[in-house]
């Protein structure tokens, strides 16, 4: 098993009464000590194979997956569980699924994000799986006396087809936990697939959420627990000054009022007050009544306006950094006679996911018990660690379903701030955290500018493109002292790293300094920079007269990147590209004659190493208008759920048009305003898309992210559209009506 012998380990051996356990170590396991416990340190070798189970079959014929990635809606369990039980030919009636603690030297990487789980796991586990049946096959041949060519898995079990006789694999434990693993088993190939790219399979979780047995984590109770509302500084980056907690202790309920001190960027913990009570409602009650003397800190006087003004005036000259550079875009456009000139912006965002923030803490004898809906279980672990001077090891997490997490939950602050409030308590605290909390103290999506100036040759093609923008760079909140390069550098995904050939082109960056935390929100940079660029790609084709689908089609090229430099894995592929493409036009019927009333609009890019093309039809509606219909197509590689996967592209699609539509944040004296969806509108009903059309593209690749590359082009497909039907040019979100 060249792949899992090289970067990690399978063991087999018997489970306690009975049964197969399958160990498996994936590569990139092991704890980082040092810093904030991020994960990815080396691997570390393994004793105790029982506990680094990731498969255990029963003797009955069930069998039990333990994953280790977070559950948020994104059908990981289900995905990564799939894998395993296809290779394993497992009886997927009869599969549970297990969620891991967190520990990643047993269970590999458990970070949840970058639309990456599948992605990572796909070849160790099926190789597994494949060398694990395998060694199924021989010892069941051992044990009926036949060739094992002429035997078969099914169901959990191994088949003799000319005697009719059958043996579980929880039968084989025995003989099968001594064997060795085949060094060179092949997972199945594509034709041979029984579970993977199946439709009509139902996620792990559905049933148990649909009745409400699922454990979210708004739902964890423990004995002698107490409820927790803090109230924080408004000003991002303020602290306390004082306090008078003397009407909160009033309040009946109310048990006891201890500070929370601020942390730096380890987990970002926001200085403020804990009012800790027996039940939700008299923490609430009591952190109304506190009296709280803030200081606003360095950046109280931060507005939105003050940010536009920044980054326009930064956009209008040359950038501080240049992330990419091919021929002399200057100078062919101090030479064009005529310059293509927009500027665009975009609002800071909120993840707003429908269950706020909370975390589950208790502190007792050095030890740190956490209840945590956590994207990143072993960085909150590490840094609570950190926070409470305690070892890692004496910090025990384990993870309930993720009510949504979109990126927020990848950040620890919630998790540390409950441990922090449990060690001044004395006993289990349940910090709860209400829409407004979590709306105005989240990790945004950065406020942006982008300016594109281009000039056109004589077949109407750009022979010259310099994009400039600004951004309060996401890498600066966790690395304040870092690179403005490389925060550029990040930042400009989907611009600088476009795949449009132009033989002149710039792409200049200028950080914009702010005081809000930025964190990773879904598709992070390139739900800015794919709405500036593909809405100006369509005022060039206008100016040239040429098809928007042509004149994309006929650009779409290599481009040399020097920075980032291109994954080596997963290079860009501008023909896979080009296929969404060419995909999306055909389902949604591009070019085919419309009423007056209606318009269409297109939109694509590159996310996450996946590609994702939309059509969006829109219709007068009154004096506004309406979504009628929306074309994706997406090349993410082979699809291991499908069901799963359109829900998710169908999922990202709303996301990004609620942006589109309604969604700012907006900053005064340093605080967001915005604190529930009365200010801060998320997608209704009424505005969503009459229709939904996902196709998945053919290609016979490893497979990329899913949940996320279909988000970005949803806002420019939509604000194209609308241009061909009103003539009015969109270049800043959220579309007024």
């Amino acid at each position: 098993m060249r792949d899992l012998s090289r970067r990690g380990f399978v063991r087999l051996s018997v489970a306690a009464g009975g049964g197969l356990v399958v160990a498996l170590q994936l590569p990139g396991c092991g704890r980082r000590r040092e810093g904030i416990g991020l994960p990815g340190g080396g691997p570390s070798p393994a004793t105790d194979v029982a506990s680094n189970a990731w498969v255990e079959l029963h003797p009955d014929g069930s069998t039990t997956i333990t994953v280790g990635n977070s559950e948020m809606g994104q059908g990981v369990r289900t995905s990564l569980a799939l894998l395993v039980a296809e290779e394993l030919d497992l009886d997927w009636d009869r599969v549970t699924v297990a969620q891991a603690p967190n520990d990643p030297e047993k269970y590999g990487r458990q970070s949840t994000g970058g639309s990456a789980s599948v992605r990572s796991a796909w070849e160790p586990l099926r190789r597994t799986g494949a060398a694990v049946r395998q060694v199924l096959l021989s010892a069941a041949a051992t044990s009926l006396g036949v060739p094992a060519s002429e035997l078969e898995t099914r169901d959990g079990s191994v088949r003799h087809p000319p005697s009719g006789r059958e043996v579980s694999y929880g039968e084989l434990a025995a003989h099968a936990a001594s064997a060795p693993l085949p060094t060179d088993a092949e997972p199945k190939p594509p034709r041979e697939w029984r579970l993977i790219g199946r439709e009509g399979i139902v996620g792990v979780d559905v049933d148990d959420i649909v009745t409400g047995r699922a454990e979210f984590g708004s739902d964890v109770v423990w004995d002698g627990m107490l409820y927790a509302a803090v109230a924080r500084s408004p000003a991002h980056g303020g602290s306390v000054k004082g306090y008078d907690d003397s009407k909160a202790l009033a309040v009946p309920g109310v048990r006891k009022v201890v500070e929370v001190k601020g942390t730096g960027p380890d987990a970002h913990v926001r200085s403020g007050v804990a009012v800790l009570a027996e039940d939700t409602w008299s923490a609430v009650r009591g952190r109304d009544a506190l009296r709280v003397d803030w200081d606003p800190g360095p950046h109280g006087g931060e507005s939105s306006e003050a940010f536009s003004r920044t980054m326009r005036q930064a956009v209008s000259g040359p950038g501080s950094v240049v992330v990419n550079r091919t021929g002399d875009p200057d100078g062919v456009l101090e030479r064009a006679d005529e310059v293509v000139d927009a500027t665009y912006e975009l609002p800071f965002l909120s993840h707003a996911t429908m269950e706020p923030q909370t975390c589950v803490a208790e502190v007792a004898d050095g030890k740190v018990r956490l209840r945590s809906p956590a994207q990143t279980p072993d960085w909150s672990a590490g840094a609570a660690a950190s926070a409470l001077g305690v070892d890692a090891d004496d910090v025990e997490l384990t993870i309930p379903l993720l009510g949504g997490g979109f990126g927020r939950r990848l950040d620890p602050d919630f998790s540390v701030e409950a441990a922090l409030i449990a060690r001044e308590a004395g006993a289990p605290v349940k910090v709860v955290w209400t829409r407004e909390d979590d709306m105005r103290h989240d990790f945004y999506r950065p406020c942006a500018v982008h300016r594109f100036e281009a000039s056109l040759g004589s077949d109407g093609y750009p022979e010259a493109w310099r994009h400039r923008f600004s951004t309060p760079a996401i890498s600066a909140t966790y690395d304040p002292d870092g690179d403005e390069e490389d925060w550029g550098v990040g930042e400009g995904t989907g611009t600088a790293t476009m795949l449009y050939r132009v033989p002149n082109r710039s792409s200049e960056y200028t950080h914009l300094p702010c005081g809000l935390t930025r964190g990773w929100w879904r598709a992070v940079s390139t739900t800015h920079g794919i709405f500036a660029r593909e809405c100006f790609m369509d005022e060039l084709a206008e100016r040239a007269g040429i098809d928007p689908v042509e004149y994309r089609l006929h650009l779409i090229d290599t481009f040399r990147m020097d920075r980032p430099k291109p994954n080596p894995r997963f290079p860009h592929d501008p023909e896979r590209l080009k296929g969404v493409l060419r995909l999306a036009a055909e389902k949604a019927g591009w070019g085919k004659d419309l009423p007056e009333d209606r318009a269409m609009g297109v939109a694509c890019g590159i996310d996450h190493l996946s590609y994702a093309a939309e059509v969006i039809e829109v219709s007068r509606s009154g004096s506004g208008f309406r979504i009628e219909r929306v074309v994706c197509a997406a090349d993410c590689g082979p699809v291991v759920n499908p069901d799963g996967g359109r829900a998710q592209i169908e999922g990202a699609i709303h996301q990004g048009l609620s942006a589109a539509l309604g969604e700012r944040i907006t900053v005064r004296n340093g605080a967001v305003r915005e604190g529930n969806f009365d200010g801060y509108p998320i997608l209704s009903i009424d505005r969503a898309p009459r229709e939904i059309e996902v196709h998945f593209a053919e290609t016979d690749a490893h497979p990329t992210g899913l949940g996320e590359p279909a988000l970005p082009p949803a806002a420019p497909a939509l604000a194209n559209a609308l241009y061909r039907l009103t003539g009015r040019r969109i270049r800043s979100l959220p579309i007024e009506a």
